[in-house]
């Protein structure tokens, strides 16, 4: 059971986080290129979110939409 955790902290330290590590040793050299990765990433998830708003607004548009009560079980 022991090895078993410990596969799990190897992935999780030597392989999962490896860009991190990366990143964090290169804010110390320079810390405009480390965070530009943080930019691109908000400026990624801001245009996904507005992709996502604009189909909302297609399907709402159409009707397509189930609006009644029962339509998910977490609002009866």
């Amino acid at each position: 059971m022991k090895d078993l955790f410990e596969g799990i902290a190897y992935l999780f330290e030597e392989i999962l986080m490896v860009p991190f590590n990366w990143i964090r040793e290169l804010e110390l050299e320079n810390w405009w290129l480390a965070n530009l990765f943080s930019w691109v990433a908000i400026i990624f998830l801001i245009l996904a979110l507005g992709y996502w708003m604009k189909q909302l607004r297609i399907f709402d548009k159409t009707g397509e939409e189930d609006r009644s009560q029962t339509a998910h079980s977490f609002l009866k």
